[in-house]
């Protein structure tokens, strides 16, 4: 079911395997409700009621409007898809409506809290923990995402230059700048290293067998120290946020921050400045005579 839409969603869209693999989910699932309630009627030739019966089930088994959004988004892609290779004559989505969902603020480490993680805790000078460190210092210090780290190259990393390059969402490139204590902290790593282990790929980040890093250890890792430092909120993503925040709050122009965080369009970035407007609040209480 749907292998052709699926297939281009990874070849054409380039969409992530965690994507494609949730929207293959939810063709799954609208299958099965028509299989139960709508004798088995095959998704090619449901109508917009069919479509909007999913929805109201949905909603009243109490899912949340975010992953309904998801499987309306879904469908929608689905359907499009369908009616340019001439599949249906007529896109039951047309007159389908996204849910309202509350704005969630993305969480975000304080500045001092940042500091004492990064500054007052020693990691060590062996490989462990200086590769640690460097995974810390790298999520803050880059914004980047936890697969485009995990997948950053040796040979993309240039501390001559402070720069690097990331491979972000879609296969899209781009390039980040980073700082002179970054730029030490890859080359004292690189030493150690080149030293101690024996490496079998071309990442610059691996465990201490010399195989790629994966999710679990860097979520562990980041937890261990943002924890030591007693953050609430412990993910590689909340340093990621945590970043695009405070070069916002240091007078950052937004389209720059979109640039570096690889961001699509503008909107996915204006979530931020909800953050920075908070502080610029609580400014303003401090400071004015009126407050």
């Amino acid at each position: 079911m749907g292998d052709s839409f699926l297939k281009y969603l990874q070849y054409e869209k380039r969409y992530s395997p965690k994507t494609i693999l949730a929207y293959k989910t939810d063709l799954q699932q609208f299958q099965e409700f028509l299989n139960k309630e709508f004798d088995s009627a095959p998704i090619s030739e449901a109508n917009h009621a069919l479509v909007r019966s999913w929805v109201v089930y949905l909603v009243e088994g109490r899912l949340d409007a975010t992953s309904v959004n998801r499987k309306i988004a879904c469908l929608r892609s689905y359907y499009k898809f369908s009616l340019r290779q001439g599949l249906i004559r007529k896109d039951p989505m047309s007159k389908i409506k996204i849910l309202k969902t509350k704005k969630k603020l993305p969480h975000f480490v304080q500045e001092d809290e940042m500091s004492k993680a990064l500054d007052q805790f020693d990691f060590g000078k062996d490989f462990e923990g200086l590769r640690d460190q460097l995974i810390l210092e790298l999520l803050y210090g880059t914004g980047m995402r936890l697969a485009e780290l995990i997948g950053l190259k040796d040979l993309s990393v240039n501390v001559g230059d402070k720069t690097l390059k990331v491979l972000g969402k879609r296969n899209k490139e781009r390039v980040i700048p980073f700082t002179q204590n970054l730029a030490h902290l890859i080359s004292a790593y690189r030493k150690i290293r080149n030293r101690d282990v024996e490496r079998k790929n071309e990442n610059l980040l691996v465990t201490d067998t010399g195989q790629p890093l994966y999710p679990m250890l860097v979520n562990r890792i980041v937890k261990k120290y943002l924890g030591q430092a007693n953050v609430e909120k412990k993910s590689p993503h909340v340093l990621r946020h945590t970043y695009a925040t405070h070069l916002l709050n240091k007078g950052a122009e937004i389209n720059a921050v979109k640039d570096l965080l690889g961001h699509a369009s503008l909107a996915a970035t204006q979530v931020y400045t909800h953050n920075s407007m908070e502080k610029l609040k609580k400014v303003f209480d401090q400071a004015h005579p009126k407050a």
